[in-house]
Order: structure tokens, then sequence, then C-alpha cells
């Protein structure tokens, strides 16, 4: 890849999180930050919410003769010293150049990229204690999967975070297995970032006149899009012209690894919707995965519902949404292939099923009581075709809200899938 050229400043690069798919992300992204001194400042700072552990007999850390091993230590005193996140990412040797920071505000002070990786339930209040600490310039990737969803609309998570700090944020997503990234195993994603005119390096040329005659110095434009093709509530400050260029090519480098391949699009919406709506596919193909029917009819679950989520996309976001992110995306297809194989909710749907109990159950007996993000997703995605009478144009997402709802049985999928008008 060709170098960005000399620039005056440096990206510094704050990770907002630390469970197991944060951890990760910053060892990615600190390991592309040493190898880039020019691009970026090399010190990663890793936001971590403080508790107090000793190092568990299980890790390859533990000794019986240690402190650490014996009494309760500051979890961020524990990462820094043997740069390990022994309680979210055990055996898992992080960069010297990560730094745990119990202090959110502290912890995103001065940076330029913020990259957010933590419970989406926890987005409104921990952006409200970030107000006043992030740069009005910054820029965001959220690694948050999912959508926020209610009868009167959908908000993606990256635009209720930009919202909230005033800054503009893509968004991560793919087939992704934490740990099999941390161990460096191959595997893809997508990062979505539709970079803001006023970012822009190149101005363009007014409307019929040539580049040497007007230009036209997107710096000063503060107005941006949404994903519904709306003006956005963001009025954006560009990013300083001595940094590098916030664009695909910086975003690619500050992500990719040999065994962590990166595309980068610009469809934030498509990107965010097949992290949300896959989970409610995953749940129909453990439905049928329970009833022993075979890996033909869990393809056959894949592929409508693989329709539905571009279906979806192009009917409520029409001015954004690429159909292509969903049938060629690590964040589409790929991210649907290993969530009806492996993922939480096809496990506790075929749980379910196996062992003819519902679904609550199933999460009182496996979660600890917690909600799945399949099922809870399955509820507020019909409410809200439900309001626009769409709810039948969508028979697998209607039908699998029905079976979680008691009011349709597994058996009948096949019937309750079946379109006329299909063909």
């Amino acid at each position: 890849m060709a170098t960005l050229g000399a620039h005056e400043g440096k990206h510094k690069v704050t990770v907002v999180g630390s469970g197991n798919w944060g951890t990760t992300i910053a060892k990615v992204v600190a390991e592309n930050t040493k190898e880039h001194p020019d691009l970026f400042e090399p010190e990663v700072q890793m936001w971590v919410y403080e508790e107090e552990i000793t190092i568990p007999e299980a890790s390859k850390l533990h000794d019986s003769s240690s402190e650490y091993s014996t009494e309760k230590h500051k979890l961020t005193t524990l990462i820094n010293y043997f740069h390990e996140n022994v309680k979210y990412l055990p055996n898992i040797t992080l960069p010297h150049n990560i730094t745990a920071n119990p202090s959110l505000q502290d912890s995103v002070k001065d940076s330029t990229i913020l990259i957010f990786n933590l419970p989406h339930q926890f987005i409104d209040k921990l952006c409200d204690q970030m107000k006043g600490s992030v740069l009005p310039y910054a820029r965001g990737v959220s690694c948050i999967k999912g959508v926020s969803v209610s009868s009167e609309d959908i908000k993606l998570f990256s635009e209720s975070i930009g919202e909230k700090l005033g800054i503009y944020v893509g968004a991560l997503s793919g087939a992704n297995i934490a740990n099999e990234v941390a161990l460096e195993k191959f595997s893809e994603t997508t990062v979505a970032y539709d970079p803001p005119p006023m970012d822009s390096r190149n101005p363009t040329p007014k409307e019929g006149r040539t580049p040497q005659a007007s230009q036209l110095d997107l710096t000063q434009i503060t107005e941006h899009k949404d994903s519904s093709g709306l003006k956005s509530k963001v009025r954006l400050i560009p990013q300083p012209f001595g940094l590098p260029p916030l664009d695909h090519q910086l975003i690619h480098t500050l992500f990719h690894r040999p065994y962590f391949h990166v595309h980068v699009v610009s469809d934030v919406a498509g990107v965010s919707l097949g992290g949300a709506l896959k989970n409610i596919v995953a749940l129909a193909a453990g439905f049928v995965a329970g009833l022993e029917w075979g890996d033909n009819a869990k393809a056959a679950i894949m592929r409508i519902g693989l329709l539905e989520m571009r279906k979806f996309g192009k009917m409520f976001f029409e001015s954004s949404v690429r159909t292509a992110t969903f049938t060629e995306e690590s964040a589409g297809v790929a991210d649907l292939i290993t969530s009806c194989s492996s993922g939480r909710n096809y496990r506790c749907a075929k749980m379910s099923v196996e062992r003819k109990v519902s679904i609550a159950e199933v999460e009182k007996s496996e979660l600890n009581g917690q909600m799945l993000q399949g099922t809870s997703t399955a509820h507020e995605v019909y409410g809200f075709l439900k309001a626009r009478g769409k709810e039948d144009e969508f028979p697998l997402l209607t039908s699998t809200y029905r079976i979680l709802q008691g009011e349709a049985k597994v058996e009948d999928l096949p019937n309750l899938v079946a379109k006329p008008n299909e063909f």
C-alpha cells in the first residue's frame, strides 16, 4: 500500500471498552499504530471499567507465591504490568503500547480517533461522561453490533454516539469471533466509514465550472447527511489540515492485519443492519437445527433470511444502503453464516427446541437471565414493521417473532415462510 505522505500531526487512538472484543480490537490497532509512526501516535489508550481481581488459577500467569495471584489488584494495574487482560482476554499477550486507563475522560483526551466497543445499553451514560473531554474534530468507529429499534424509528448506534458527542462515527462489523481474531486466526471484517465532506483534502469544482475557474472549499461545509439521507443533526468541525486525511486508506491502515483482513465501504447503515438482523435469522436456523432437519433446512433459512435482510435495508434506508453489503461483505453474508453455525442465538434456539422449553427458559438457565440479542431485536423489529403494516412482507422475521411469542410452532416454519408470489 502506498504511504500517505508526511504530515505535521499524527492521529491519537483510544479504544473505549476493554471486554473480550474491545481488548482484541485494541490489540489489532496497537500493532498498526506501532508499525505506522508517521500516521499515528504509537500509544493506544484503552478505557477499562475498573474492578479488582486476582489472577485466576487457570491463567498461565498464576503463581501461588505472587501477591498478584493471592491478593486483589486493580484490573488496569494487571493489564499494564502483565500486558494481558487476565479477565476478559486471558492468555493473549497484548502489545506493550496499549495503556489501560480507568479514567474515561483522561483516556479520550486529545484523541482524534475513538473506537467504541462496549455494551449498547451503556452508550448514553458513557457518552454523557465523555462530553467536554472529546476533541470537537474527533472521528469514531463503533464496533457495537446492532441497531436501536422502536415502533417509531431505527437508530444506528454509530449515529447515536455521534449525536451525543457531536462527531462523525462509522461502524465495524463482520464474522469476527473475538478469541479467534486475538489468536490471529484468519478472518475478515467490514469497516463502514463515509468520510464527511469537510474532511476532504480535495476541493470539488463548482457545478458548471472548471477546477481552474472556481472551487468549493469542502472544509467550510459543516453539514452532512445521515444514513437516512436527511441532514444530520450534528454540525461537524473539520479535522485540522496538518493531520493525515482520515479516509478509506487510513482506516484500512489502522485496522488491517495479515490475519485480519479489512474491506472499507461507505455503507454504515447496511453494515449496522447486518449485525442486527442476522441474529433473528440465527434464531430461526437454531430452531430447525433443534428439529434435526439437517443442513438443507438451515441453508434455506439462511437464504431467505439474507434476502429479507437486504430487502429491509433497501426499504428503510434506501438512500444509503447498498445491497452488495449484505451479499458480498463480511458484515453481511459471512457474519450470517457464522451466527447460524455457532453463535449464541443459534445455540440457544437449538437448545429450546431440543429441550421443548421456551427461549426465555434457556436464557434463564444458560445466560443467567440475560436476553439474547436475537430475541430483543426480533421483538423490536416486529413492532417496527407492524407499525407500518409491513410485517407480512418479511415472513421469516415475522415468523421467528411469532414462534418466540408462542403464537406459531417451529414445525410450521416451511409454510410460514412460503410466499405464493416468490417466483
